[in-house]
């Protein structure tokens, strides 16, 4: 019942609504070129009778003319084949589409992405990257491949059934223990029997597929996690010669990738131990049970051509469980997985609100009153509890690590739930926050530059004074010269220079940093703070830092103590 429930929310949001009409409707398109196989297909058994029968009297113009409706009939099933494919191909593309569109929303609003990373109000989530990626993609694919194909067998499986009834109009008779028994329509009977006994061996075999498959999906995210983590930790790790410890992290995930793999190709191979037999022999089992009734006399050898063909397509069609076991199986595990994510952004949103409020209000100044702050493990932090943010106040905060001061301009942002208290920024001001280790958008130097803004919005000319602002003028002159410099080899003290063009971009009434130029040096921290400050007069600098920031005429500084006995001091002071 849980899938079911899973399976039902993933296609309310993206296929039962009115946004997603379309792809209902595709759907239904779809599903008709697929019905229109159905009675192509019936036509096709009663050709098997006409032209077997031709043979049997040497009727040679009419096996002739029985290969020209050959031809004609398979025309007609390879073009509503491909053109099936096609729109079934066109519908997988536009419903990933939106079940992706979606997804993305609700786990990108509200900060839903940061809370589910740092387990707000529920337990952690593996690699939503992952799910979003790559099981919106599988579980579209799969449901539209699988669904169609049951509609379809279910629908033909009437139609074919009531051909092989009024085919199978004799008896099979034999003697059992001097009894006479004979059994009517045997072969509808042998073909349910058949497929129901066939199921049930293929279930009891596979069903531990759908928990192997949900982990292999699993610990291949994983790996290819590791694997990003260490390209984007490529200095460090060279600098510091980690490779050994790094290989050893991959080693241990690729290994749990080879054990649970070695699990699920057992398990397939059990599976596949009887599904291969079964399905070399499906088309020669309706030639060996219909014989008793042609040794009989009972159909022709064109008649039992044609009850063979009957029999198959019944067959065929009851035994789509077993021929789409491991994709069922992949499917939900793909639902599962999709379902927990969608599960916890639900319960992330409706988690009980933070006991922080932050609020607008008319007056000029930030201010925080009785503010508690608190660990996700409920560990108190030390950070005063009220505050006075004073518009044209430059204000430095400084303190050992651990304290909670990037925790505190967090809050400011109002993105960490944990505590209470209030806090009141003006309506009518702007903030902008650029954290140590800040977000740079592409490797090219112009798109990284203007970073959240899309790529040409803003002129290169401009770029380029941007970029001499914050001291980088080689690549101001690069950017002049019509180049576009790659920005993957920057070092840590150059993407923070970066990063600090979008306080000239946004032009911020309030700019709060936090160790926002820690990899850059003091001397050229001053000049760019000096420059920052005068294209930006109206902008109030909040920094949090371990070194008294330079390039401001005066400082408020606040230093944070471990000791929460020692006594709050904020005494204004002249800063470099």
């Amino acid at each position: 019942m849980e899938l079911a429930r899973q399976l039902w929310m993933i296609l309310r949001i993206s296929f039962f609504n009115l946004q997603s009409s379309r792809n209902v409707f595709l759907y239904i398109v779809v599903l008709l070129f697929e019905l229109a196989n159905i009675p192509v297909s019936v036509r096709l058994i009663q050709w098997t009778n006409d032209f077997y029968s031709a043979l049997e009297q040497f009727d040679g113009p009419e096996a002739a003319r029985q290969v020209g409706v050959y031809a004609l009939l398979i025309a007609a099933i390879s073009g509503l084949a491909l053109a099936s494919d096609y729109l079934r191909k066109f519908l997988v593309m536009r419903w990933r589409q939106d079940l992706t569109a979606s997804v993305l929303t609700d786990w990108l609003s509200d900060k839903t992405y940061w809370r589910l990373q740092n387990g707000y109000g529920i337990e952690k989530i593996d690699n939503p990257d992952q799910r979003i990626a790559e099981d919106c993609r599988l579980f579209v694919k799969s449901f539209v491949e699988e669904t169609l194909d049951l509609i379809t067998s279910v629908t033909g499986l009437f139609t074919y059934i009531a051909v092989l009834w009024s085919l199978s109009n004799f008896p099979l008779e034999f003697t059992m223990l001097g009894w006479e028994v004979a059994i009517p329509r045997y072969m509808v009977w042998a073909a349910f029997l058949y497929v129901f006994l066939s199921s049930a061996l293929t279930h009891w075999l596979g069903y531990p597929l759908k928990g192997l498959t949900f982990n292999q999906q699993r610990k291949e995210a994983d790996f290819r996690f590791d694997l990003v983590r260490l390209r984007e930790n490529a200095d460090p790790v060279a600098v510091s010669g980690f490779e050994g410890a790094e290989r050893r992290r991959l080693d241990g995930k690729f290994d749990a990738i080879v054990a649970n793999w070695k699990r699920l190709i057992l398990r397939e191979f059990y599976l596949g131990c009887f599904k291969v037999p079964y399905f070399r022999t499906i088309l020669r089992i309706p030639l060996l049970l219909a014989l008793p009734a042609y040794f009989a006399g009972h159909v022709t050898f064109g008649g039992l051509m044609q009850l063979a063909s009957a029999f198959q397509r019944v067959v065929t069609t009851l035994s789509w469980f077993i021929f789409a076991y491991n994709r069922l199986a992949e499917l939900a595990a793909t639902t599962s997985r999709l379902g927990d994510l969608l599960d916890a952004i639900r319960k992330c949103k409706n988690a009980p609100p933070s006991e922080i409020s932050v609020t607008n209000h008319a007056k000029g100044t930030i201010e925080v009153r009785d503010l508690v702050l608190e660990s996700p493990t409920g560990k108190p932090l030390q950070i005063p509890a009220d505050w006075e943010f004073k518009p044209g106040e430059h204000v430095w905060i400084s303190g050992p690590s651990g304290l909670g001061k990037s925790t505190f301009l967090k809050t400011l942002a109002d993105i960490w739930p944990y505590g209470h208290g209030e806090i009141h920024i003006p309506a009518d001001k702007s903030c902008a926050f650029i954290p140590q280790r800040s977000t740079i958008n592409g490797t090219r130097l112009a798109e990284g530059a203007i970073y959240p803004r899309d790529a040409g919005s803003i002129d290169p000319e401009t770029i380029s004074e941007y970029l001499a602002a914050v001291g980088l003028p080689d690549q101001a002159q690069a950017l002049q010269e019509g180049g576009n410099p790659d920005i993957t080899g920057f070092s840590g003290g150059e993407l923070q220079r970066l990063a600090l063009i979008r306080l000239l971009i946004e032009k911020p009434d309030w700019a709060f940093l936090d160790e926002a130029s820690s990899a850059i040096d003091s001397e050229s921290e001053a000049e760019i703070f000096t420059r920052l400050r005068a294209l930006l007069p109206e902008t109030t600098f909040v920094l949090v830092a371990h070194r008294p920031p330079g390039g401001f005429e005066s400082l408020r500084h606040v230093p944070l103590f471990p000791d929460p006995e020692t006594p709050f001091i904020s005494p204004p002071t002249e800063g470099k």
